[in-house]
């Protein structure tokens, strides 16, 4: 028997590598010159072109390639590459991807049970919708929005997944052929495949949780049920980068929102995420799709809780382009399949245990199911919400959406036990991020929503120098930012780390921000044996939405195991605004102003009469006024001083009121810093920083340190030559001016 058991165990071993050393029979080919060109190239050499990736990228197939090989097929490539029009190719794995829910494999075939329900709707099974329909704060907050007539139509929602029953009489009035493709089988037809177990339903129960038409006495009603729904027909068969990224980039001028309830396998060990094809793909749908407003990615965060997972090792979740949504209970508990980690931006309901209620969406063979189950149903619930969202507001980006998202969830009501609150008021949890989605809220402020400045990218690197971890022990490694390139208002923060260990799986990282905020961006994962360690792999957290970059900011690797970790590099990436988003929308939840008073601030009146020079503009101002934004206004807004031209001028980044252009001019600190007088001159400290300035601790190290160097001065004065430095033009930098010699010292 033990043999046995051996001897299962070296071949499941076995298995699971040739499956991750796969080859399949496709390349994805950059071929120059046009449609035309590519099919008579890859004819020439044995190749079917199965179809456009991006502009002059293609999917192609051998006929005489197997389908699943453990050897590249390098003659083919070769003769491929051989072309002068072939820029780049290559041959395509098979990936291991898996659907978000826990099936029963039980059938629920009572959709023909009809009644009518309090709210009007006859959809049999709306009165047990229960996430829907239950108020008091404990549910989604969807019906608000119906009764102002928001149903979500003028939405496009696509469902990445196994297929969808395109003529099931819940989905076939919102069916839309033009968000649907069918990538297994190379057609316009997304049905799913039939088999025995019903495997491939997974993707029509996620099309009807957003969009299940309403009131037609059948089954359920979707969260969005005016809006248009496709699915695309992608994991029933090899999936591949090309697969992924024809997938995610389908017909983004007319579909809003990508749906996808899959991801690499929960299974506690793997790190994984988008290959080179489909990371294009994300990046040309944010500034592309939708006319360039941005296509909208929603992920479900992961259903490996029980294999203590952390879905910052999925490199879909932990994205900033993806709006990662994880589940509660119907009690509001944190689900037992549930990933906690630092990249979910919020949730919405789903599966608990056996006591508490799952969700309730179409299913294969024109059915009803109430079993649907996982962050794989949370997902779509989102997507639904989004749509709704879009109907009020189609000018919306992919950020202003992710901005709505964290404004308007609620932490009311959800149980976790890392709730904080972060460095500008808002609660989060690695569990349910910034709370449960509230549709009619954020359709609201939709409506009023006035577009995010910019986006801006700063990275700055810390210098590590192999730094041990030892076993059984923490290090805490130190970055002080000071300037940060236009990112003054943090969104989405990347920690890039590099790091050697003998067993993954024993590290864990926090991120403590200059506010305080603390973020694990890895959990220990048991079941990770991986000496792989991480390469320059960016974990995010959103943890810190709205506070800003400057200070000291800590990363504590812990090594719970009993051999030696390195942590080799780190390099920061904080993507953010110069300005903070439209205030009548931030200040409320921010309280990013704690320290001021409404005394505090100007009221800004402005007055068109007193302009004296003018074009499109004012140009010049009568005595006593101050031009502001073309505009005559006796009071300079906050962030401006009026300068003697009288013009509101912008202050230093660092003063939420000024008086004058530089750092030592403040008056006014935003709320995570204090003002500090020194020397005639005032300037804004993070608070985290300035109880070390108060410290007299640190002023008499300060005087000794100070006295160590006069003394070690002399000395080398008396010993000869000195080398004396000039201070140089850049911050902090010194170059050498001229030697002198002994008693000149």
């Amino acid at each position: 028997m033990a043999a046995c058991t051996v001897s299962f165990l070296l071949w499941t071993v076995a298995l699971q590598w040739i499956s991750a050393q796969d080859y399949s029979s496709q390349w994805a080919a950059h071929i120059e010159g046009g449609l035309e060109i590519a099919k008579r190239i890859t004819e020439k050499h044995g190749f079917v072109l199965l179809g456009e990736i991006f502009p002059d990228y293609y999917h192609l197939e051998h006929n005489h390639v197997s389908k699943r090989s453990v050897n590249p097929g390098l003659e083919h490539h070769k003769k491929l590459t051989s072309e002068q029009n072939v820029k780049w190719a290559k041959q395509q794995r098979i990936l291991s991807r898996s659907k978000r829910d826990y099936l029963t494999y039980v059938r629920d075939s009572r959709s023909s049970k009809r009644f009518a329900t309090k709210g009007g709707l006859n959809d049999p099974k709306w009165p047990k919708m229960w996430y829907l329909n239950r108020g008091r704060d404990m549910d989604m907050n969807v019906q608000g929005a119906w009764e102002e007539g928001i149903t979500g139509k003028g939405s496009v929602v696509t469902i990445l997944d196994d297929g969808l029953e395109k003529d099931h009489p819940d989905l076939i009035k919102n069916y839309d052929p033009s968000a649907s493709y069918d990538m297994n089988n190379r057609d316009e037809d997304p049905m799913p495949r039939y088999d025995q177990m019903d495997t491939n339903r997974h993707g029509t129960r996620c099309a009807g949780e957003v969009a299940a038409t309403a009131n037609n006495s059948l089954c359920s009603v979707g969260v969005a049920f005016g809006a248009s729904i496709g699915g695309v027909r992608m994991l029933d068969g090899d999936v591949t980068d090309a697969v992924e990224a024809r997938s995610l980039s389908l017909n983004p001028q007319h579909i809003h929102i990508y749906s996808a309830s899959w991801g690499p396998d929960d299974d506690g060990k793997t790190v994984d995420g988008p290959g080179e094809l489909a990371t294009r793909a994300f990046l040309e749908g944010i500034s592309k799709g939708r006319g360039g407003k941005g296509s909208i990615f929603i992920w479900a965060s992961g259903n490996g809780g029980r294999e203590h997972d952390n879905c910052n090792c999925d490199g879909y979740t932990n994205a900033i382009w993806t709006l990662s949504i994880s589940s509660a209970t119907q009690n509001g508990h944190v689900p037992w399949y549930s990933e906690a980690c630092s990249s979910t931006l919020a949730t919405t309901y789903s599966s608990g245990s056996n006591y508490e209620s799952q969700i309730i969406t179409t299913d294969l063979h024109h059915e009803c199911t109430s079993n649907h189950t996982g962050t794989s149903a949370s997902a779509p619930l989102a997507a639904g919400i989004v749509a709704l969202t879009l109907e009020a507001n189609n000018k919306l980006t992919w950020r202003d959406m992710q901005h709505i998202v964290v404004l308007t969830a609620r932490p009311t009501h959800l149980l976790a036990s890392d709730w904080i609150i972060n460095g500008v008021g808002r609660k989060v949890s690695h569990s349910f991020g910034y709370g449960l989605m509230d549709a009619t809220t954020m359709v609201r402020l939709a409506r009023k929503w006035k577009t995010v400045p910019a986006q801006h990218i700063c990275n700055v690197t810390a210098q590590v120098f192999e730094k041990p971890v030892p076993a059984r022990s923490t290090v805490t490694i130190q970055l002080l930012v000071k300037e940060c390139n236009s990112v003054n208002f943090l969104e989405h923060v990347q920690a890039k780390i590099s790091l050697t260990a003998s067993r993954r799986g024993d590290i864990k990282i926090d991120l403590t921000s200059p506010s305080g905020t603390k973020s694990t961006l890895l959990a220990p994962r048991t079941h990770d044996n991986s000496h792989a360690g991480f390469h320059v792999w960016p974990f995010m957290t959103v943890h810190m939405w709205g506070e800003r970059p400057f200070g000291i900011w800590q990363l504590t690797i812990h090594n719970e195991g009993k051999l030696l970790a390195t942590m080799t590099d780190w390099e920061m990436v904080f993507y953010g605004t110069i300005l903070p988003p439209e205030q009548t929308h931030i200040l409320p939840t921010m309280n990013i102003n704690q320290n001021l008073t409404s005394e505090d601030e100007p009221e800004i009146n402005f007055k068109s009469g007193e302009c004296r020079v003018t074009t499109a503009k004012c140009l010049e101002c009568a005595f006593g006024y101050n031009i502001y934004n073309g505009e005559c206004t006796v009071n300079c807004p906050v962030k401006t001083y009026a300068n003697n031209n009288g013009v509101c001028s912008d202050c230093h980044y660092t003063c939420y009121k000024c008086n004058g252009p530089n750092d030592y001019q403040c008056t006014t600190c935003w709320g995570d810093a204090d003002l500090t007088h020194a020397l005639g001159q005032t300037y804004c400290y993070s608070k985290n920083i300035k109880h070390l300035l108060d410290d007299k601790t640190w002023h008499i190290i300060a005087t000794v340190l100070l006295i160590i160097n006069i003394f070690i001065l002399l000395i080398f004065c008396k010993g000869g030559v000195f080398t004396r430095y000039k201070p140089g033009l850049d911050h902090g930098d010194y170059r050498l001016a001229n030697q002198i010699e002994g008693d000149d010292c």
